[in-house]
Parts: structure tokens; C-alpha cells; sequence
């Protein structure tokens, strides 16, 4: 059964998501899994694919957008269901996909200004019976 780890930002705004999913991803890379970063669309598929060229400072992580897949990344940013969905799906979407269920690991990424989003999100895995896991995380980007 897919697990869904919560990640609780002390952070405001969605950049931050943005910055904690790209450490959340070179992470997991650095730890054999792959990962799928999930996206309401191209346009945010884009800024996510931007900000991976650049942060973490001086780290690269091999990462591609699913219109030009080569199937060699670790690091697959999209906003359909992929092909072959297995390791971690990274949600930075409005909705929970229907697809979800199909990785080992679910991360959602809660920062304050959307944290009725959060609650809403917890409530629906844990309705459904999904294993759920809490992490405040305090000064991330500082490791």
C-alpha cells in the first residue's frame, strides 16, 4: 500500500514547495528511487524543470519533462499519469491524481498560506486508509 508522507513548511508561499520538492527529489535520486514530480500542467511542469537546473546550489539532478522523455532521468516532471509510475510521486498539483496509489510513496508538501489544501489532502488518504506520516520540517533549506 502506497504511503503518503506530509511535509509541513513553516514557509508561506508555493516557492517554497518548489525549492523543498527539488531537495525531497535529490534525496530520494541519492537513495536509488525514482521520481515523479506532479504538476497541474506544461506551464508549471516548466517552472519546476527551471528551478531543478538551479537548486539545490551547486548539486545537478538528471531530470526531464514528460513531453520529451528519453526514459534515462531519475526525474520525471509531469502532469499526466506516467508510463510506468513506481518509486516516488512528489504532488505539487491542486488535486490528489487518480493514479497516485501506483507508487510506493506519495510526499505532499504543505506551506502555510495552504494548509486547508493540506488538511483537505490528509483527510482524503486517511478516509481511504492509506498509511500517513507527519514531518514539521524547521529550517530545511539550512542541511
Amino acid at each position: 500500500m502506497t504511503r503518503v508522507d506530509f511535509y509541513i513548511l513553516k514557509d508561506v508561499d508555493q516557492d517554497a514547495a518548489r525549492r523543498f520538492a527539488c531537495r525531497l527529489a535529490l534525496k530520494a535520486v541519492a537513495n536509488g528511487h525514482p521520481v515523479h514530480v506532479h504538476t497541474d500542467g506544461a506551464a508549471a511542469a516548466d517552472v519546476v524543470d527551471e528551478l531543478l537546473w538551479q537548486y539545490p546550489e551547486h548539486r545537478f539532478l538528471p531530470h526531464e519533462c514528460e513531453t520529451a522523455r528519453t526514459g534515462v532521468a531519475p526525474v520525471v516532471i509531469g502532469w499526466s499519469q506516467p508510463d510506468t509510475p513506481d518509486g516516488l510521486m512528489i504532488n505539487l498539483a491542486d488535486e490528489v491524481p487518480g493514479f497516485f496509489g501506483r507508487f510506493e510513496r506519495v510526499a505532499e508538501i504543505v506551506v502555510q498560506a495552504r494548509r486547508d489544501v493540506g488538511r483537505e489532502r490528509y483527510r482524503f488518504y486517511r478516509d481511504r486508509g492509506y498509511p500517513l506520516f507527519h514531518h514539521e520540517m524547521d529550517d530545511w533549506e539550512k542541511s
